[in-house]
């Protein structure tokens, strides 16, 4: 597990890291919404640790740019503990508040509380996906798709990120050893072969949509 903690002060920040670090979890930590944002969007954290007041743009701003393409998990931490603030931040997609000063063991505890929602929601089917990362193995209405190594890869990553959109890079860079020796069209090719399977097991099933010029995304429900 990633989190990412965004966060310009460096004493609270070191603090934050070291408990997290201290779970068994990896950390990264940036100063501001931008890094923050960019950071999101390459390596796909597990949860965000977020800082109203940035540097360089609120907050409040950084989730609702990250919602646009993410369901990561958000905690706000922040000095701002008026009523209004937090309501604001619930409503813009995040997941829990946090007023500073704070307890490390609860915001871990928090931390925890979340991911564990998180693996209960993956481990239900998804549009009558069920995912199982141990036999790499996706079944689709108790039906096994038989797909090959790079096939369960790329339906995985895009389960898991549902609703985020991922180019040809992205998932070359995630599913091949050696992406650079690979075509980007050899992700088409077997996005289309993953579709056949799909609709081999239920004809109305189209989960995976095309963004043109942009790549791939998984919308739940869409069969």
């Amino acid at each position: 597990m990633t989190i990412l903690i965004v966060e310009d002060e460096p004493t609270i920040a070191d603090t934050v890291v070291y408990a997290v670090k201290s779970e068994g979890m990896a950390a990264h930590w940036v100063q501001n919404g931008r890094d923050a944002i960019a950071y999101a969007q390459k390596n796909a954290p597990d949860l965000i640790v977020l800082d109203v007041g940035l540097p360089d743009m609120q907050g409040f701003d950084v989730c609702r740019q990250i919602r646009a393409f993410s369901k990561v998990p958000i905690i706000f931490l922040t000095a701002r503990d008026s009523e209004i603030d937090q309501v604001l931040g619930l409503e813009l997609g995040a997941d829990d508040y946090v007023t500073k000063p704070f307890s490390p063991r609860i915001l871990t505890a928090r931390i925890r509380s979340r991911l564990r929602a998180g693996q209960d929601a993956a481990a239900q089917p998804q549009a009558g996906f069920a995912t199982d990362p141990e036999g790499k193995r996706i079944h689709l209405n108790g039906q096994d798709l038989n797909l090959t190594r790079y096939e369960y890869e790329i339906l995985a990553i895009l389960i898991k990120g549902s609703g985020r959109v991922y180019s040809r890079q992205q998932l070359m860079d995630a599913v091949w050893d050696e992406p650079d020796t690979s075509f980007d069209r050899t992700i088409d090719t077997h996005i289309k072969t993953i579709r056949q399977k799909i609709r081999s097991v239920d004809p109305s099933a189209d989960p995976i949509e095309t963004r043109r010029g942009l790549g791939y995304t998984y919308r739940p429900g869409s069969q």
